[in-house]
């Protein structure tokens, strides 16, 4: 599992800092997304999951690892 985020997409909403706080941050300045771990440990996964449905913007998703090459 790895994550992506699009800054371009954002909203700032926060939904994502709120519900996997070990994975996502928001920045200082706009409040923009920051994916502070891409790739999850096992016991952060299920948080990240549903930052990614619970993003309003649709800014943040889930790749597959076979996608990404590593």
């Amino acid at each position: 599992m790895r994550l992506r985020a699009d800054r371009d997409r954002c909203v700032g909403a926060g939904m994502c800092a709120l519900t996997a706080p070990g994975v996502f941050d928001q920045d200082d300045e706009e409040g923009l997304v920051e994916v502070l771990d891409a790739a999850p440990a096992p016991e952060h996964r299920a948080a990240a999951r549903m930052a990614v449905g619970l993003c309003p913007a649709g800014a943040i998703a889930l790749v597959p690892v076979e996608a990404t090459g590593s």
